[in-house]
C-alpha cells in the first residue's frame, strides 16, 4: 500500500522527537544518580580524612561523627549482607543489602581492605525514592514533545507535500493520449515551482516535436499519393497494351508491385498522422483470411515473376484479431511484401493463425543484425526494415506488436495481440 509522503515525514519526526527524548532522559536519570553518589562518596571522603589524621597522630580511630556511618576493622564486623558482596568483590565501593539497604563503602589504608568506613545510605537516598516519579515526567515530558513534533511536522508536511500532490495530480489527471499542460501553475516560486516550469517547457517541446513531425507525415504522405497513383495507373496501361513484348511485360510486375508497396507504405504514413485515441479497440474482430486473399490477387504477377506461393492452408476462415481492419491490413501487407522482396525465389510463403498471433513463414537469408529485436532501418539497408518499423509503431498504438526471427533458413514473423510473443512461433 502506498504511504503518503505527508504521513511518512510526520512519522519521522515524531520518531526522531521520541529518540531524542528518550537519550535526554537517560542523560538526565544518570546525571541526578551520579550527582548524588559523589554527595555521598564526599561525605564518606571527608570523615575518612579525619579519621586518618587521628590515626597517624594516636594510632587509634575515632568513633565516626556522621550520621550512618560506621567503622569496621574486620570483615567479621560487616553486615551480613555486605559481607558477602565485599568477599566477592573486595574493591566494591557501593553495594546493595537486604530489605532496601542501601551502602557506600571506603578503606581508609588500602584499597580494598580492613578497615572500611561503612554509610547505610537507604534513608539518605533521594533520587531512588522519587525514580518512577522521575521517569512518569520524563515520560510525559516526551510524549508531550512527540505531540508537539507532531504539529509541527503535519504542518510542514502539508506544506512540502502540497504542492508535489498537486503536480502529481495534474500529471496523473491528464486526458489520455494528450500531455499534460500547465503544470506550474499556482506553484510557489521555490525548487518545486521550479521544476514544475522546467516540465513545462519540456512538455512544451515535446508537443511541438510531435506536432512537427504529424504534420510533415500527413503532408509528406498527401504530396506523395498523386505521383505514385500516376506511376501505377501507368504502368498498369503499359501492361494492358496488346503489342508489349513479354520480356518487358515481365518487368512490369515488380515496378507495379513496388509502386503499390510504396502506395501501401504512405497509407500507413498517413493513418500513423491522422490516428485519434491511442489503443482504440474495434466493434468487432478483423478475419484475417480475406486480408490475406485480397493481398495474393493484387499481387498476383508479382508472385509469378518471383516464382513464389502463398500457402494460406493454416489461416481458418474464422481466424480473427482485435485489430483494426486497416491496420492489420497495413501490416499483413507489409510483412507479405517483405516475405516476396526478401525471400528466396521459387520458395513457399506460409501465412497461419497460432496461439502467438497472426504468423508469415518464408525461406530466406538470415536477418540483418539485430533485425529481429526491432524493425529499423539501417545505414546499409537495402529497403528492409522501413516499412516494418513504421508498422511495428502502429501496431504499438493498438496494444500489439510486432517481432522478428530467423531459425534454420526460414524467416518468420508475427503480429501478436494484445502481448508480443517471448519466444519463436512453433514450426
Amino acid at each position: 500500500m502506498k504511504q503518503p509522503l505527508r504521513r511518512r515525514l510526520m512519522a519521522v519526526l515524531a520518531a526522531f522527537t521520541l529518540g531524542v527524548s528518550a537519550l535526554f532522559g537517560l542523560l538526565a536519570m544518570g546525571y541526578v544518580y551520579t550527582v548524588e553518589d559523589r554527595f555521598l562518596e564526599r561525605l564518606l571522603e571527608a570523615e575518612a580524612k579525619r579519621q586518618r589524621a587521628h590515626f597517624a597522630a594516636q594510632g587509634a580511630w575515632l568513633p565516626p561523627a556522621g550520621e550512618g556511618i560506621s567503622l569496621h576493622t574486620s570483615l567479621a564486623s560487616l553486615p551480613d549482607d555486605l559481607r558477602r558482596t565485599i568477599a566477592a568483590e573486595p574493591r566494591r565501593r557501593e553495594a546493595p543489602g537486604d530489605a532496601g539497604r542501601h551502602y557506600h563503602l571506603l578503606a581508609l589504608q588500602t584499597r580494598g581492605a580492613a578497615p572500611w568506613l561503612v554509610a547505610e545510605v537507604s534513608q539518605q537516598l533521594i533520587v531512588r525514592p522519587m525514580r518512577n516519579e522521575l521517569l512518569g515526567w520524563l515520560l510525559g515530558g516526551g510524549l508531550l514533545l512527540a505531540a508537539l513534533a507532531l504539529l509541527l511536522a503535519h504542518g510542514l508536511a502539508r506544506r512540502i507535500s502540497a504542492p508535489l500532490e498537486q503536480l502529481s495530480a495534474r500529471v496523473v489527471g491528464a486526458p489520455p493520449g494528450q500531455l499534460p499542460q500547465r503544470l506550474a501553475a499556482g506553484l510557489r516560486d521555490d525548487e518545486i515551482g521550479a521544476l514544475a516550469r522546467a516540465f513545462d517547457a519540456l512538455l512544451d517541446r515535446t508537443r511541438a516535436f510531435i506536432d512537427r513531425e504529424q504534420a510533415f507525415t500527413r503532408d509528406a504522405s498527401h504530396e506523395l499519393r498523386t505521383p505514385l497513383s500516376v506511376l501505377q495507373l501507368a504502368i498498369e496501361r503499359l501492361q494492358a497494351e496488346a503489342t508489349l513484348a513479354p520480356a518487358a511485360r515481365l518487368q512490369l510486375a515488380p515496378m507495379l508491385a513496388a509502386t503499390q508497396l510504396m502506395t501501401q507504405t504512405v497509407q500507413t504514413l498517413l493513418l500513423l498522422a491522422r490516428e485519434g485515441e491511442v489503443g482504440a479497440a474495434p466493434s468487432m474482430p478483423t478475419p484475417m483470411l480475406p486480408l490475406a486473399e485480397q493481398w495474393v490477387l493484387a499481387h498476383a504477377d508479382w508472385l509469378d515473376a518471383q516464382g513464389m506461393t502463398l500457402d494460406l492452408a493454416a489461416l481458418p476462415r474464422q481466424a480473427a484479431m482485435d485489430i483494426p481492419a486497416p491496420v492489420l491490413q497495413l501490416a499483413l501487407s507489409s510483412l507479405l511484401a517483405n516475405a516476396v522482396a526478401h525471400g528466396r525465389r521459387g520458395g513457399c510463403i506460409e501465412v497461419r493463425a497460432e496461439a502467438a498471433g497472426l504468423v508469415v513463414r518464408n525461406p530466406s537469408a538470415p536477418l540483418p543484425a539485430s533485425a529481429g529485436e526491432l524493425p529499423a532501418k539501417g545505414e546499409a539497408s537495402s529497403g528492409f526494415g522501413l516499412g516494418l518499423a513504421i508498422v511495428q509503431r502502429l501496431l504499438q498504438a493498438h496494444r500489439s506488436a510486432l517481432s522478428l526471427g530467423h531459425d534454420e533458413g526460414v524467416t518468420w514473423a508475427c503480429i501478436a495481440h494484445p502481448a508480443p510473443s517471448p519466444s519463436p512461433p512453433s514450426s
